[in-house]
């Protein structure tokens, strides 16, 4: 999916420098005993090929749980529904091929499988699927604790200080 219009307009303003955004991770999962248990939707992401939970930016106006539930439908065609708020941190500053720069208050939500298998639904990702809880592919740290946290559906949300 291209820049988000509201993004351009503000890159046209300042340039490459740091611009605060809002973000939104789903880590979607489904119950499936005849499987062995649980499952993790993840998406291949097209720019570093790095398997991720589902993630975008919170448009203007838009409530967070809304921005996961939505990209979910985008990039995996998938229905999920936002259960609960699992984790609340900040990215490091992240530096774009294009020298922009930005940074997110990143709101990470545990989500349930409503319907629909994984495609790709758009450009920002290669493929999509379910995985099993205990045979999750390699990622970096910050993914892993997204998916960690959310599965272990602890009643809190994590603030990370």
């Amino acid at each position: 999916m291209p820049t988000p219009d509201f993004i351009l307009a503000l890159r046209d303003k300042v340039g490459t420098m740091p611009l605060w955004l809002s973000g939104a991770a789903a880590v979607v999962v489904r119950d499936r005993q005849d499987a062995g248990g649980e499952e993790v939707l993840l998406v291949q992401r097209s720019d570093t090929l790095e398997w991720t939970p589902v993630t975008g930016i919170v448009d203007p106006g838009e409530e967070p749980a809304v921005t996961a539930v939505r990209e979910c439908l985008e990039e995996a065609c998938v229905v999920a529904r936002a259960d609960r708020l699992v984790w609340v941190t900040v990215s490091p500053v992240i530096t774009y091929a294009n020298g922009d720069e930005s940074q997110y208050l990143e709101l990470v939500f545990r989500c349930s499988w409503v319907s629909g298998e994984p495609a790709v639904g758009d450009d920002e990702s290669v493929d999509a699927r379910w995985f099993p809880v205990d045979a999750l592919p390699p990622m970096s740290d910050r993914h892993a604790e997204r998916v960690r946290l959310a599965l272990a559906n602890a009643p809190e949300t994590v603030f990370t200080r």
